[in-house]
C-alpha cells in the first residue's frame, strides 16, 4: 500500500541536492509517494510545532520547542569548522550590543549559536536572503548569514567579523556545527515508516553524491541567480559525511549545543532527543 506523505524542505541548493533522486524518482521509492513542501526554514520550524507535515527539515534549535518527533540520522546540515557568519560594513563587533542584527529567525540554530557566543543582542527577524540587502539599505548594522550568503558576501564588500563555525570548533574540540536536521512526526507516522524514510533519504543523498553534475544542475533552480560554481562550493560544504549519517559526533554536537545553551540560561532544560535509530 502506497503511503502519501508531505515532506518539508527549504528552497536552497543543498536541500534540492539531497532530494534530487527522490523528487525525480531515480531510486526505488518503496511504499512512499512524496508531496514536496518547499518553505523557508523558519516557516518550517513554526509549522513543526503543530505537526503540520509528516517529515520536515528544521533547525536543530527548533527541537527545544517540539515534542513527539523522531530525529532522522540522514539529511542533516553540519558545518566542519565553518558555519553561519556575522557580516557588516563595520570593521569590528565592538559596538554590536548597541546596534541591530538581522537574523534568519529566532528558532534557527544560527541565532542560538550566536546567542551562546555573544549574548543577547538587538535583532530583527527576516527572510535569510534579505539580510545582505538589509545591511546595504541600512535597515540593520550587522547580518547573521546562512546558506549561500556565507560564500557570496565578499561580492558586496562586507566584512566577515565572526565565524560561528570556527568558534564552535574551538569550543568543542572539533565537533561538527549542528545547524539543520530532518525530523518525523511520531503523531503522523509509525516507527517502521520513519526508519524506511530515513533510509530512502540516505539513498537519495548518496545518489546525488554519485551523480554530482546532474544533481547540481537540478539544484540550481534554487540558486537565486548564484553562479553554479559558487553553488557547488556551498553544496559541498553542507552535503558531507554527516549529511549521509550524522553518527555519534553529530548526535553529540546537538546535545552539546543544548548543554551550552542551558549553561548560559538561554533554555531551562535540555530537550529530549529521540532518534530514528
Amino acid at each position: 500500500m502506497v503511503l502519501e506523505i508531505r515532506v518539508g524542505h527549504t528552497p536552497d541548493a543543498d536541500d534540492a541536492f539531497m532530494f534530487y533522486a527522490i523528487e525525480n524518482e531515480l531510486i526505488p521509492m518503496g511504499d512512499f509517494k512524496i508531496i514536496h513542501q518547499v518553505d523557508d526554514i523558519e516557516k518550517l520550524n513554526k509549522q513543526a510545532i503543530n505537526h503540520e507535515i509528516e517529515i520536515t527539515a528544521i533547525s536543530a534549535h527548533a527541537l527545544a520547542f517540539l515534542k513527539d518527533y523522531k530525529i532522522l540520522n540522514s539529511g542533516g546540515s553540519f558545518g566542519i569548522n565553518y558555519g553561519p557568519i556575522l557580516i557588516s560594513y563595520k570593521k569590528s563587533l565592538d559596538d554590536i550590543s548597541s546596534n541591530i542584527v538581522g537574523i534568519p529567525g529566532y528558532m534557527t540554530s544560527a541565532y542560538l549559536l550566536m546567542s551562546i557566543a555573544l549574548g543577547k543582542l538587538n535583532c530583527i527577524e527576516m527572510l535569510f536572503s534579505e539580510i545582505p540587502k538589509a545591511i546595504i539599505k541600512g535597515t540593520v548594522d550587522y547580518g547573521l548569514v546562512i546558506h549561500e550568503s556565507q560564500v557570496t558576501y565578499p561580492k558586496h564588500d562586507f566584512n566577515k567579523l565572526f565565524d560561528l563555525g570556527e568558534w564552535w570548533n574551538e569550543k568543542t574540540n572539533g565537533l561538527p556545527v549542528p545547524l539543520g536536521i530532518n525530523v518525523a512526526s511520531s503523531k503522523l507516522m509509525n516507527n517502521s515508516k520513519i526508519k524506511a524514510f530515513d533510509s530512502l533519504l540516505q539513498n537519495s543523498i548518496r545518489y546525488g553524491l554519485n551523480h554530482l553534475e546532474d544533481a547540481m544542475e537540478f539544484s540550481t533552480k534554487y540558486g537565486r541567480g548564484t553562479e553554479k560554481s559558487t553553488l557547488t562550493k556551498f553544496v559541498k560544504m553542507y552535503v558531507n559525511e554527516y549529511t549521509v549519517d550524522m553518527g555519534k559526533d553529530g548526535k553529540e554536537a546537538i546535545s552539546r549545543m543544548f548543554e551550552m545553551a542551558r549553561e548560559k540560561g538561554i533554555i531551562n532544560s535540555n530537550p529530549p532527543l529521540n532518534y530514528s535509530y
